[in-house]
């Protein structure tokens, strides 16, 4: 007889998959959340180091504090320059983590706007090309590092504060996907780690007023 993992386990390790782990050595963004409003869905270029773009779409109407920290880090110049340190095809692509590890962040952690932490006004699915936050264990654990599904993950619904879709560059979004990858020292040996650096070049903000 053939042994089926135990549906628990399952669960960890999808959840492992999309944890970071909490530094004391964060990036600092001067620029105050305050200054900005968000009207409208703000519109999110992303610039990849070898010229592939993406552009996504944020609904504030899901998860306004999510959407409005993605928007602050960006404008700030917080992105430019980081990679996507974990790549899982057909699962996410993960970045936004300054020191490149999975172990960094912004200075500021956010409240996890999803079902579970009592968040009930997030009913975005985590379907291909949803961004959504990754986190900690602990459910007010975001920071800076987000997530693009790249194969619908319907399992995460209501455990990730998801708030926005790509809406142009899927094509970018899969070439990415299926970078090479190799066993994640930072993971528990997940195959995960791309076997060469996935920079994003820039991000920029259009914010309609």
């Amino acid at each position: 007889m053939v042994n089926t993992p135990d549906k628990k386990l399952i669960l960890l390790l999808i959840f492992l998959m999309l944890t970071i782990v909490v530094s004391g050595c964060n990036k600092k963004v001067d620029e105050k959340q305050e200054d900005i409003t968000i009207v409208g869905y703000p519109k999110v270029h992303i610039e990849m180091e070898d010229g592939g773009k993406m552009v996504l779409e944020l609904y504030p109407e899901y998860a306004p504090e999510t959407v409005k920290n993605f928007v602050v880090l960006a404008k700030a110049g917080f992105y430019d320059g980081l990679k996507f340190h974990r790549i899982v095809k057909g699962f996410m692509i993960q970045g936004g983590d300054p020191k490149g590890d999975g172990t960094g962040g912004s200075d500021k952690n956010i409240k996890g706007e999803f079902a579970e932490n009592d968040f009930k006004q997030n009913t975005l699915n985590h379907t291909k090309g949803v961004i959504s936050m990754a986190r900690s264990n602990a459910p007010n654990s975001a920071s800076s590092q987000f997530f693009i599904v790249h194969g619908d993950a319907t399992s995460l619904d209501g455990k990730y504060a998801a708030f926005g879709k790509l809406i142009e560059g899927e094509e970018i979004l899969d070439r990415i996907a299926d970078t090479p990858v190799e066993a994640n020292p930072n993971m528990m040996q997940e195959v995960s780690l791309p076997k060469v650096p996935v920079v994003i070049k820039k991000i920029t903000v259009e914010l309609e007023s």
